[in-house]
């Protein structure tokens, strides 16, 4: 379907593609993987035509059509269903052209031919689809001039997969849709009849959507078959192998270099230890492989902590004007709660996210909080809060006055921005850094609470699971709103879900609610109450059990996740004690280096024993229950 032979670019003199070549076979879904501005989305302006190759070729199917996500959402009077509908350019070609016929071999032609593209089950088609991106039958009949930008990028989405071209092109397609239309897209995309390259950080879209990987790495492209998670392990294993390999070359190179250094200038051995040489030119170890350096997220730990509860409500009431949103509210947070607020876009989440956040405040009922809580809200609008003149040097000034420069450097370095993006102005930095940058300022007082909407969308999947640790290891209350599961999961204790126009505790966990979905919560008849009663006690039930073991999980989670960050720190001093190098080069360093393996080590045991401590006070107590 796809072929990259030799693929050469640049943009502003930095290369992004050297050499790069990959194949991609007709009828494969391939996830497409790399860091932030490593030039993804370049490659796929490259494949459609905007964008020419410096050197070498892009080669496509000639009969294939191509699809992609327009970059401009469409804004038309038109209807919604209608404009998904126009997406099909030979269907809407032949309708128009039916109506004008006068030849009753071409118009019958014309029919054939729309009974071949399946026509009369467009609007149905285009319906289903649309209802899976979250539009309901009213919205669906409306224009798409009264949507919001990111609806009208559901449109967009909704016409090129009605399309159904042979090869469908998407760019990091979940950032507009919420964890519905995510788990929806998952499915769709996973009986997609033709070929799919797609742009994603997501990991469990990634393991369930797509049976193969195109990854990008220091201009290059490499093609691995299965899912995310084998991608990562193949790698991995292919790191280590050429890592050896490369050690046991060096090695070899070492032992005749020395041979050639003792014998050079003795007439007996001259003739070996120039047969030495030659051989040594001819070694070539292979390249050292490495993971590309992802920078750590840092958030301020809160300055005070508030009583708990820190935040009551009863029987709150939000909204906008006099239109409300959101009531019958009744419920707390406490210190140290990790929340994820889930339920389809539309239904009042990132309100609820701007009263916690004091944006909105109540319309009726009591809302009560600590008064020594300090909020900090992060949602994409508020990107737009940042000064796009200014550097994130510039920023921190303000929030630092009578710091030092070097201070103040430092404090930008722990928002992961590197010493070249600290003086690059806000409207150069890439959705990421100012993701970071956003982040950092702030949580830069040590709030008690982190509320974070849709933090993931601009974050690669190593930035994803910096954020994870980061979170982790921040000790106030945190709520999510994302439609990322990997980073609910790995943070989040409880759901909290928005519906019916309120928001209640969802008493079950994700795969819970993803059956909710797809069951549409409907019951059987006869006896569809008394089982609806059953269910509702076992879910009371299992809520119970679990908010008993919840700290228990909370801890067991926790020290996981620090297990994991531990293995990673071993693993890279070991990549650099295994090489030869620093033995000879910097003695003092490879000491320093052991000292510090040893310690790391101690720490993971250490932890290891606290986490079969605890997992098997888990299994006592699930027994018991």
């Amino acid at each position: 379907m796809l072929t990259i032979t030799d693929l050469h670019y640049k943009i502003a003199g930095r290369p992004l593609f050297e050499g790069a070549s990959v194949t991609l076979p007709t009828g494969a879904k391939a996830g497409f993987v790399g860091k932030n501005g490593s030039g993804k989305t370049t490659l796929f302006q490259l494949i459609q035509g905007f964008l020419a190759p410096e050197q070498g070729s892009i080669d496509i199917n000639r009969r294939a059509r191509i699809g992609a996500v327009a970059q401009e959402a469409p804004a038309s009077a038109m209807s919604v269903l209608d404009m998904v509908l126009s997406a099909d350019k030979e269907r809407t070609a032949l309708l128009e052209e039916a109506e004008t016929a006068e030849d009753a071999h071409r118009i019958a032609e014309i029919h054939m031919r729309l009974a071949d593209i399946d026509a009369h089950t467009a609007e149905a088609r285009a319906s289903s689809i649309l209802k899976g991106l979250g539009f309901s039958l009213e919205r669906q009949n409306g224009p798409c001039s009264e949507l919001s930008g990111g609806w009208r990028m559901r449109v967009s989405l909704a016409g090129v997969l009605f399309s159904q071209p042979d090869l469908l092109l998407l760019d990091e397609p979940t950032n507009y849709l919420d964890l519905e239309g995510t788990l929806w897209l998952e499915k769709y995309l996973a009986t997609y009849p033709y070929t799919v390259f797609m742009i994603s950080h997501d990991r469990d879209l990634l393991n369930k959507a797509v049976n193969s990987i195109i990854h990008l790495e220091r201009g290059k492209l490499t093609f691995y078959k299965g899912t995310y998670d084998v991608f990562e392990e193949t790698r991995r294993m292919q790191m280590e192998l050429q890592n050896k390999a490369r050690e046991k070359t060096l090695a070899q190179i070492e032992h005749m270099q020395k041979f050639v250094d003792r014998f050079k200038a003795k007439a007996t051995k001259a003739k070996q230890a120039q047969s030495r040489v030659k051989a040594i030119a001819k070694l070539r170890p292979p390249e050292a492989l490495f993971d590309e350096y992802s920078a750590p997220f840092s958030f301020q730990q809160p300055k005070k902590s508030p009583a708990s509860p820190m935040i009551t409500f009863d029987n709150v009431s939000v909204g906008y004007g006099d239109k409300v949103i959101l009531g019958r509210i009744t419920n707390r947070i406490d210190p140290e709660d990790r929340i994820a607020l889930i339920g389809p876009n539309g239904n009042g989440k990132s309100t609820f996210a701007k009263l916690l956040s004091g944006e909105l405040k109540p319309m009726g009922g009591q809302m009560l909080r600590a008064k020594t809580l300090d909020v900090a809200y992060f949602a994409q609008h508020q990107l737009d809060h940042l000064k796009p003149e200014q550097t994130p040097y510039e920023h921190i000034v303000d929030l630092m006055p009578l710091e030092s420069e070097a201070k103040r450097r430092s404090r930008v370095s722990q928002m992961g921005l590197s010493t070249s993006r600290m003086d690059t102005k806000a409207k150069n930095l890439s959705g990421g850094e100012r993701a970071r940058l956003l982040m950092g300022i702030i949580t830069f007082g040590g709030p008690g609470m982190l509320i974070l909407d849709e933090p993931t969308n601009h974050l690669d999947i190593d930035s994803r699971d910096a954020l994870v640790h980061a979170l982790n290891d921040y000790k106030g209350a945190v709520l999510i709103i994302s439609h990322d599961r990997h980073l609910i999961e790995a943070t989040c204790d409880s759901l909290w879900i928005a519906e019916g126009g309120t928001i209640s505790v969802f008493d079950d966990d994700l795969d819970g609610y993803q059956r909710s979905l797809t069951s549409n919560g409907t019951t059987s008849n006869g006896g569809g109450a008394q089982q609806a009663g059953d269910r509702k006690r076992e879910r009371q039930e299992a809520a119970a059990r679990r908010a008993e073991l919840a700290p228990l999980r909370k801890e067991i989670k926790a020290l996981e996740q620090k297990i994991e960050w531990k293995r990673k720190d071993l693993a890279k001093v070991d990549r650099e004690l295994e090489n030869p190098a620093i033995y000879s080069g910097d003695p003092e360093k490879a000491i320093r280096l052991g000292i510090e393996k040893s310690k790391i080590e101690d720490a993971i045991a250490a932890l290891e024993d606290q986490w079969l401590e605890k997992s098997g006070q888990m299994e006592e107590a699930q027994a018991e229950s």
